[in-house]
């Protein structure tokens, strides 16, 4: 994205232009992010698969060593749905920069606000809209 496409995005009154550095900085972190999580996603994968594939494992085990076992499962599967979930969000606020709607709030499309944005870069709604949809 170039100084002027930078510029452009929608900030809220009283915020400054976002500029080419700001967003690349963000873009950065975002793409760092992204890296990380599938990282961490393979290596889940990896491990999950291994625990499966050894079913003879717990063989002989009393109720309480299955249901040990049976939550750590879970737990781990929980972990890498939420990872999943972070990477989902971090490779669309990516898109949305490439696309030039980055900093739109996709509930009412005013500006998110740099702010909020430099702070949580996958954020997709403005703080109002946040809000309202924090109560239901």
């Amino acid at each position: 994205m170039s100084v002027t496409e930078a510029a452009g995005l929608p900030v809220r009154p009283g915020e400054d232009k976002w500029t080419e550095a700001e967003l690349a900085e963000v873009r950065q972190e975002l793409e760092s992010d992204i890296a990380l999580l599938r990282e961490e996603i393979a290596k889940a994968k990896s491990e999950l698969a291994e625990r499966l594939a050894d079913s003879v494992d717990g063989a002989g085990d009393d109720p309480t060593d299955t249901g040990a076992k049976a939550y750590q499962r879970e737990h781990d599967l929980a972990l890498a749905y939420n990872t999943r979930d972070l990477l989902a969000q971090s490779e669309r606020a990516v898109e949305r920069m490439e696309a030039g709607t980055y900093g739109v709030c996709e509930s009412c499309g005013n500006a998110i606000g740099k702010a909020r944005l430099q702070a949580f870069p996958r954020a997709t709604l403005c703080v109002k809209c946040k809000q309202r949809e924090e109560r239901r």
